[in-house]
């Protein structure tokens, strides 16, 4: 049973509670509301084919209070540094960074202390940071990393719809960035980024000034995700087992394509592409909710290694019934 909150499928009219996937998308574009290109959108995953009773899906769940909700973001927050750091995405020592906005506090970011090890992350740990850098309570009072914070704020503030950042050094995406171009749809995992992730060509040494953030955080645009020429990528989405789920994704789909390239150079001919068409559509499928839903076996199997230390449920989520 995934670790998720999980509520029966429902739909926007009390009729269509067990429409199939393609039933809902056409019902979808009839009422003009066909999930965008250019903008986060939560939808719930549709399902596929019809059902005689309601069945239950993973959602976002919902929360009584502001505090409920800080205390279930801390808790993904820590599953997702232990996950990134089981895989290897912690191994430059503090060269990686994952922030989410407060709930309470909206301008102000829990982020994982400088230096310290993702593996062992416990919500507790997590320190709070305000707008100015200014790590305060009730936060971890521990020092953070100042090149991360000035990326990962300048992010925040021109994005108020991103709830967490991702952002680490692995060895394909570093390999990739020195490249300066984008990831291609040649699968359909590639298809998730497909038109929806920038370049920042203007690498500006290690981010310690805020002017240098705010480059990147306008590289971005509306965009999910941003390659850092010279440096690494940056996801972002509307909750942080979103931006871990799609750091992880296009890390291996950069992997892919540079694996891809090099065997079509040495035969002499190039990748096949998948069409634009097709391309859109399979973006359009990839919601921010559904990219939630994607990471949520990596969130039970963070709980389940950390021989509880990680509880699987805070008690206070909220199932979901919109």
């Amino acid at each position: 049973m995934s670790p998720a909150a999980t509520d029966p499928v429902l739909s926007d009219g009390s009729t269509s509670q067990y429409l199939t996937g393609d039933e809902r998308a056409k019902a979808l574009k009839a009422s003009s509301k066909d999930r965008p290109l250019n903008v986060f959108t939560y939808g719930g995953h549709p399902i596929s084919g019809h059902k005689t009773k309601p069945i239950k899906q993973i959602r976002i769940p919902k929360f009584a209070s502001l505090e409920d909700e800080r205390e279930w973001r801390k808790l993904h927050h820590a599953a997702a540094l232990r996950w990134l750091g089981m895989n290897g995405y912690n191994n430059e020592g503090a060269g990686g960074h994952v922030t989410v906005r407060d709930p309470i506090l909206p301008d102000h970011f829990w982020i994982n202390p400088h230096a310290a090890s993702f593996t062992h992350m416990r919500p507790e740990d997590l320190c709070l940071v305000n707008e100015s850098g200014e790590v305060v309570e009730p936060g971890n009072m521990h020092a953070v990393n100042p090149a991360g914070f000035a990326i990962h704020v300048a992010v925040h503030q021109a994005r108020p719809d991103v709830v967490a950042a991702c952002h680490c050094h692995p060895v394909p995406t570093r390999a990739f960035s020195a490249l300066g171009c984008k990831l291609e749809p040649i699968n359909q995992d590639a298809c998730r980024f497909y038109e929806d992730h920038a370049i920042y060509e203007g690498f500006g040494c290690i981010v310690l000034a805020h002017e240098e953030g705010r480059r990147i955080g306008g590289a971005l645009g509306n965009n999910k995700a941003v390659i850092l020429a010279n440096h690494g990528i940056l996801t972002v989405a509307k909750s942080v087992d979103a931006a871990t789920f799609l750091f992880g994704a296009m890390d291996r789909c950069i992997q892919a394509q540079l694996l891809a390239d090099a065997a079509a150079a040495g035969r002499g001919t190039s990748t096949i592409k998948v069409g634009h068409e097709e391309a859109q559509y399979t973006r359009r499928i990839y919601t921010d909710e559904m990219e939630y839903n994607m990471f949520q076996s990596c969130f039970e199997d963070v709980v389940r290694a950390s021989n509880g230390e990680l509880p699987m449920f805070t008690g206070k989520e909220i199932q979901r019934t919109d």
